[in-house]
């Protein structure tokens, strides 16, 4: 019977919802209460399964509040102990900034210590020198202190004697105050040694605390980086609860439009597919493409950089060439100078023999000759005039040359520090220009670097949104528009970046421009050394044949600066290597922010596959809370079909009289039905799930795709003046700044330290030189002042003799004459020895004013006071040799004309011969009377 009512229900499309056609009126309201019971039960269900939903949303609300809740405990954990350590921070900040004070009160006590010892070491030194000036005054007689001197001689041998106890004293005293500047200079070069020690010992524990405080400050931005991170991640986070909350929202209206567009989709996967396939392929050659461009680039980016370093090599080669050719030049102009000076100096070796051998002939016929007294006198006077000449020409050539190589060495020392400023100034502009030449190199792969992303980038791009439209069916203008607007804010950005490469080019001419200047200034200043070198060079070989006891100290000297300059090369190798060190240490730095930015994106890719995996967990969570509720939903469309069951057997029941069927029948019947119901809900849940699971993944890699494109969008976006990166950008390089100023300030504190320690040396090195002169030239003038003593002694010896000599033969004249008064011929020879006497005076007055311009209005004022012409030399002699009445007109003149004591020694030994002569012919004519 069931099976006719359900025949004949299906052959006039009988709906289940409408009543029975024969039920009476209690079966309407039970139909009706049914009815009822079953909208209550939808509306309940539906109220369930909302209030099933707005639980787990609660809960899923609660587990991210706790879970924010936590994460802003701990950020504000974080903050505190951020503000900890920026207290720690100050705290070290300000012992720091006591010990500097420390450091700088014992620095200035130093300073004040060394200038007090360098104070009294210029006093030492000034006294010194005022004690070789006072030296050197004594040696310069004035004309009194010479008169009384001599004055002082002719009446006592004794003063010779005190005079050479006085300079023995002198002698000795000098040697002490010698010994005591060499040990003073000992404590000098000691106190320097530990004064640089000291220096280099504090630059490396002042260059540790530097990196140390570096790394600590590090260590601090990068903490305070990753709070900010961590408080963005947070933000992020309560972003994505809410646009979670609002995507639940959508959720329900999603499902629906999934079923419409799930026809849609099964037929566009096949063509999908394909244009996975063909986009896979593409994707291949293009990578394969790129690697062959980047290789390239690279090796041309090689080849670049192994020509800039050629050509510094060969700048440098250059310039060590023009060095060596230059040092050449200076050698052959030395040598040729040398050659000359030899022949000079041969030159005047044969005319020193010469003069010599006439010398030895000069003494020789005086010596030897029967000459009389008279003209041997003559001789011996003409011969001491010559070497009184030639002793003053000698003094004043080297006073001459003092002064020129005093004058010499003052411009060498200016010429040096002017090669040292150019020579600062070529390496500043070399090492500009090698920055500057870096920084575009560097400038230009950045652009093209980014232009080769931006490139990749659009390509891909494009050719998603072609698959994008082909799979909609339509063309975005927007998109386009989008396109243009990039492309021409890249045009843009390559206007300014040309800009920048044309702004830098013209600076680079300009330091080229600059370098020229400064080279041709270095070419007429190496120019002026040269001279200078070849005048000071001229200057020192003088110097060193005419003083030959300076060998030895030259020398030592010569042996010194060597020394000096295997110091310097091994200085320079030190510099060069602790410039190497530097040059490696900012490398590894830079490796190590290389590395660090690597590592952050590594960090940032592996949170982009987290949040991808937490989405996966959260689609299946949600999978799984949609299949339960289908189970909740197909176990109660099971109730009610149970219910519709029960009513249909209830309604489809035999009436009475009719034969009933078996309960068997309508079991096997429903089990028939059953299965057959069972295998189109397998079917149908075949289909939905294999429908399901194809819509996930297709979710999945629509969501990969996306979140790709994403961050390939924002890690090759333009970087703008106000991201973490620009500001990261500039704190590292106003690092890199401080650290060069201060590398430069202290290399710039060395090299003045070093510039001060030559100086002194230098100066050091003159004072000895100039006092190593002086006491040799003491030396000379008091062998000279001995000779000359013992020349005197010899001629007045040689002028007793004589005198007695003379006084024999005239007494043997008048005794073979008979006459007791003095003969004509002894006037005569009087006469005549007062004649030449004021001849050699006159002659000597002159010279002497000649010389000396300054004593010409003495001289002038002395011949004015005694009535005397300034051109006379006494012409008359040879009137006076013809008769006797000249002779004693003329001796009667010379005996009244006033004599002038002009303090000369030849004058004054003459002097005494003739009062001499005069007393023993008194004591003659006493005797005969």
């Amino acid at each position: 019977m069931s099976n006719f009512s359900n025949t004949v229900l299906a052959e006039i499309d009988w709906d289940e919802g409408l009543s029975m056609p024969v039920a009476n009126t209690e079966n309407k309201k039970l139909e009706n209460e049914v009815q009822q019971k079953q909208t209550q039960v939808v509306v309940c269900q539906n109220e369930l399964s909302e209030h099933d939903d707005r639980i787990r949303a609660m809960l899923e609300h609660l587990k991210n509040v706790r879970q924010e809740l936590q994460h802003t405990q701990a950020l504000v954990a974080a903050r505190q102990k951020e503000a900890e350590t920026e207290e720690h921070l100050l705290r070290i900040a300000e012992r720091e900034e006591g010990r500097l004070k420390q450091e700088v009160v014992r620095l200035n006590k130093e300073k004040d210590e060394l200038k007090e010892k360098k104070n009294t070491y210029e006093n030492n030194v000034f006294k010194q020198t005022q004690k070789l000036e006072e030296l050197k005054s004594q040696m310069n007689w004035d004309q009194q202190a010479l008169e009384a001197w001599l004055e002082e001689s002719a009446r006592k041998d004794e003063d010779a004697m005190t005079i050479q106890k006085y300079t023995r004293q002198d002698e000795s005293k000098i040697k002490e105050l010698s010994l005591r500047m060499e040990k003073l200079m000992n404590k000098a070069q000691k106190k320097r040694s530990h004064l640089h020690n000291e220096m280099t010992n504090t630059t490396s524990a002042q260059i540790e605390l530097d990196k140390i405080a570096e790394d600590f400050r590090k260590a601090h931005v990068e903490r305070e980086q990753l709070l900010s991170q961590w408080e963005s991640t947070i933000e992020q986070m309560q972003k994505r609860d809410r646009d979670m909350d609002i995507l639940a929202s959508k959720l329900a209206t999603i499902k629906q439009d999934t079923r419409r567009h799930e026809e849609m989709i099964s037929e566009k996967r096949q063509f999908l597919e394909q244009e996975i396939e063909n986009n896979v392929e593409q994707e291949k050659k293009i990578s394969v493409a790129e690697r062959i461009s980047a290789r390239t680039r690279h090796e041309l980016q090689e080849l670049e950089l192994k020509k800039q370093q050629f050509e510094n090599e060969l700048s440098t080669l250059k310039r060590t060439v023009d060095r060596t050719a230059l040092d050449l030049e200076v050698s052959r102009t030395a040598v040729n100078h040398l050659k000359k000076e030899a022949v000079d100096k041969n030159n005047k070796l044969t005319q020193t023999t010469s003069t010599r051998l006439m010398l030895v002939e000069t003494l020789k016929q005086a010596v030897e000759a029967t000459l009389s007294a008279e003209d041997q006198a003559t001789k011996m006077e003409q011969i001491l005039n010559l070497e009184e000449k030639r002793q003053e020409q000698m003094r004043f050539d080297l006073k001459f040359l003092e002064e020129v190589l005093y004058r010499k060495g003052k411009e060498l020392n200016e010429a040096k520090a002017v090669e040292k400023m150019t020579e600062a100034s070529i390496n500043g502009a070399q090492n500009a220009i090698k920055n500057l030449n870096s920084k575009i190199h560097r400038l230009d792969s950045d652009a093209l670097k980014q232009q080769e992303i931006l490139y990749s980038q659009d390509f891909n791009l494009q050719q998603l949104e072609r698959r994008v439209i082909r799979m909609q069916g339509e063309h975005n203008t927007e998109q386009k528009t989008i396109l243009e607007a990039k492309c021409k804010q890249l045009i843009v950005d390559l206007d300014s970046e040309n800009q920048t490469y044309n702004m830098i080019s013209t600076q680079l001419k300009r330091l080229q421009d600059d370098i020229r200047r400064s080279k041709r200034q270095l070419e007429a200043t190496s120019a002026e050394k040269q001279d200078l070198d070849i005048k000071i060079v001229e200057l020192n070989l003088y110097n060193d044949n005419s003083e030959v006891e300076l060998k030895k100290e030259t020398k030592n000297k010569q042996n010194a600066m060597v020394d000096e300059n295997l110091l310097k090369l091994e200085i320079r190798k030190l510099r060069d290597l602790l410039n190497s060190r530097a040059d490696d240490v900012m490398s590894m730095e830079k490796r190590k922010l290389q590395l660090d930015t690597a590592m952050k994106e590594r960090h940032e890719e592996i949170k982009i596959h987290k949040e991808m995996l937490s989405a996966q967990i959260k689609a299946t969570d949600e999978e799984r809370q949609q299949i339960s509720a289908e189970l909740h939903e197909r176990i109660s469309k099971i109730d009610k079909l149970k219910k519709r069951y029960e009513i249909l057997i209830v309604s489809m029941s035999a009436p009475v009289g009719e034969e009933e069927k078996s309960q068997a029948y309508y079991v096997i019947k429903a089990a028939q039905e059953k299965e057959e119901l069972q295998r189109e809900g397998d079917g149908l849940d075949a289909k939905i799930r294999k429908a399901e699971k194809e819509i996930r993944a297709l979710e999945n890699t629509l969501k990969l795709m996306n979140g790709r494109n994403e961050q390939y969008r924002k890690s090759f976006n333009k970087i703008t003046e106000t991201s973490d990166e620009m500001d990261e950008k500039r704190q590292l390089d106003e690092q890199m700044r401080a650290v060069m100023d201060k590398y430069k300030y202290k290399r710039r504190q060395i090299r003045e330290l070093q510039d001060d320690l030559h100086t002194m040396s230098m100066t050091l090195d003159t004072l000895t030189r100039d006092e190593d002169a002086y006491v040799a030239m003491i030396e000379d003038k008091k062998n000279k002042i001995n000779q000359l003593n013992k020349e005197i002694e010899d001629q007045r010896a040689k002028l007793e003799r004589v005198a007695k000599q003379n006084i024999r033969l005239s007494k043997e004249v008048r005794a073979a004459k008979r006459a007791k008064e003095e003969l004509p011929e002894e006037k005569d020879f009087v006469v005549r020895e007062l004649r030449e006497f004021n001849k050699t005076v006159m002659k000597m007055v002159g010279e002497a004013a000649s010389a000396y311009p300054e004593i010409q209005e003495a001289v002038s004022l002395y011949f004015s006071q005694a009535n005397i012409p300034i051109g006379h030399h006494g012409s008359a002699s040879g009137s006076a040799r013809s008769s006797l009445s000249s002779v004693r007109s003329n001796s009667s003149t010379a005996r009244s004309a006033p004599t002038v004591n002009i303090g000369f020694d030849a004058g004054s030994t003459a002097h005494s011969s003739m009062s001499s002569i005069k007393s023993s012919r008194s004591t003659k004519s006493r005797s005969s009377r």
